[in-house]
């Protein structure tokens, strides 16, 4: 019996060690088969450096060409990853006195560009006009029926005069908005009205007869300047280009080219809204016929030889006779419209007043009325409700560019 039961423990003892080795070589596998299946979960889930890069707060820097479409003037974005979000943060520091934020031009360009016509000058010559007295008329400044007269004081003004009262209203109303839109590009302008018996008029009599101008009719009196050249047609905006933004910008050489970029990006906003089509348009429009044309000087554009300062001739075309031909040309306006992405930082906030306020109408109305006495006001209507309409429409197309712009090269999205 002792002898058994020496034999059963030995055995039970012999059952148990096996048992307890069996279970630690299936807690083993399992322990290890899970293992080796989580770590590459946790690895795949896990952010990479380089995915990191893609958080809000850190975008990774994503130089964009941006394509053009010469049949409808689209845009799209074509992202090429490059460097990291440091790099390309060093880069928007390095070159912030030119651009700010990716979409407006920096100070060093702001301080550069040419004071050119602000709004004292312009009420300066208004109060002139009144009570000026002109001692000389004779052919000039432009159009045919167009005269350069001579005043008391040996001071000059272009006289603006058309049968059509609707091209003295796009010269008078273009004018105005370029004042909303605080551009200083724009020769300050007056309106009168041909009549003999007025001090301005009485010494011009034989004059009027020879340029066959009608009695009690509009015209725009500008003040006139000398030392103008022609102005050319930036690179960027030729077919072979045609876009400026922040890139464009960077690899511009020299600051007298940022200059004269900053005032063309006032322009095509200005023609946009107006519609001017003698300009800029022009040239475009002829491109099918004539491939050299984009080299040729802008028309209606020249540049003041002493400070280079851009100066917006001839608006006429403005916000009424442009409006009625937009169906020819506005391939045209959109196109320079929808490639451009650096903006005046002054320029692209007047135009989010204008689309919040929605009062562009009022404003120009409000000018018309403020500056004009009744002689004028009796013989020029104000600016049609229907131009007013589609100007509104060409502001919040405007707005909406901005907002692309700041997407696609804000510095916020680097």
């Amino acid at each position: 019996m002792a002898s058994y039961s020496s034999f059963g423990n030995s055995d039970s003892s012999s059952a148990v060690y096996k048992n307890l080795c069996l279970l630690s070589a299936v807690f083993a596998f399992s322990v290890g088969l899970t293992v080796g299946i989580l770590i590459p979960l946790v690895y795949l889930n896990a952010p990479s450096t380089s995915s990191r890069n893609y958080t809000s707060s850190t975008p990774l820097s994503l130089p964009r060409l941006v394509p053009i479409n010469s049949t409808n003037g689209n845009t799209n974005a074509m992202r090429y990853p490059t460097v990291s979000f440091v790099k390309g943060r060093a880069e928007a520091a390095a070159h912030s006195d030119l651009l700010d934020d990716g979409v407006y031009w920096g100070k060093k360009v702001e301080l550069a560009l040419p004071q050119g016509y602000q709004q004292h000058k312009h009420t300066a010559w208004q109060a002139y006009v009144k009570k000026a007295v002109a001692v000389k008329m004779e052919p000039g400044c432009g159009r045919m029926q167009n005269r350069l007269v001579t005043f008391e004081d040996g001071a000059k003004g272009c006289v603006r005069y058309r049968q059509n009262t609707d091209q003295i209203q796009g010269e008078l109303f273009s004018f105005y908005l370029a004042k909303i839109l605080q551009l200083p590009n724009l020769a300050p302008s007056a309106v009168s009205v041909v009549d003999l018996a007025q001090p301005l008029w009485k010494n011009l009599r034989s004059e009027i007869a020879a340029a066959q101008w009608n009695s009690n009719r509009p015209i725009v009196l500008t003040q006139y300047i000398p030392n103008l050249n022609a102005a050319s047609i930036p690179e960027v905006f030729k077919p072979a280009e045609r876009h400026l933004n922040k890139f464009d910008v960077v690899n511009a050489s020299r600051s007298d080219d940022l200059v004269e970029l900053a005032q063309w990006s006032d322009l095509i906003v200005f023609d946009y809204l107006t519609a001017n089509l003698d300009r800029i348009v022009n040239n475009l429009y002829n491109y099918q016929w004539n491939s050299n044309i984009m080299d040729a000087p802008a028309h209606n554009l020249a540049k003041k030889s002493d400070d280079d300062l851009l100066v917006f001739l001839d608006n006429e075309s403005g916000l009424l006779h442009g409006y009625r031909l937009l169906k020819k040309y506005e391939i045209y306006h959109s196109v320079l419209l929808e490639n451009l992405c650096v903006f005046r930082r002054r320029t692209a906030d007047a135009i989010r007043r204008l689309k919040g306020g929605g009062d562009v109408g009022t404003l120009l109305r409000a000018m018309f009325d403020s500056e004009n006495g009744d002689g004028v006001k009796d013989i020029l209507p104000t600016i049609p409700d229907k131009s007013v309409k589609i100007l509104n429409d060409r502001i919040n197309r405007v707005y909406d560019q901005i907002q692309k712009c700041q997407a696609m090269f804000s510095d916020d999205f680097l």
